[in-house]
């Protein structure tokens, strides 16, 4: 089973901010969206480019090479040149951090 990872402290992560991080060799990137926190793998599903800095709108992500665009809920592809889904992960609050951790080998 994977280990929770500190992303930041929870007051010092503002809605609509979100932070970059590596968690065992997986880019991750984590989402304020007005106090609820979501991660995704920062990586395109089309052309394997960065999310981190896409275009966030609500719960969504654009992606900035080619404007495909994600659910930061649940990884699912909304519009194309992307039609796979991109990995989302578990976000908990634990003595006021904010973390992460990659289940999907759990």
């Amino acid at each position: 089973m994977s280990e929770w990872t500190d992303v930041a402290a929870e007051t010092d992560f503002l809605p609509g901010s979100r932070c970059q991080l590596d968690v065992d060799g997986v880019a991750m990137v984590v989402f304020n969206v007005d106090g609820h926190f979501y991660a995704i793998e920062d990586l395109c599903s089309h052309e394997a480019e960065t999310l981190s800095n896409g275009q966030l709108c609500g719960l969504e992500i654009t992606c900035p090479a080619h404007a495909a665009r994600f659910s930061l809920v649940n990884g699912a592809a909304l519009s194309p040149p992307a039609y796979e889904p991109i990995p989302v992960f578990p976000v908990r609050i634990e003595n006021g951090r904010v973390q992460v951790r990659d289940n999907r080998f759990d």
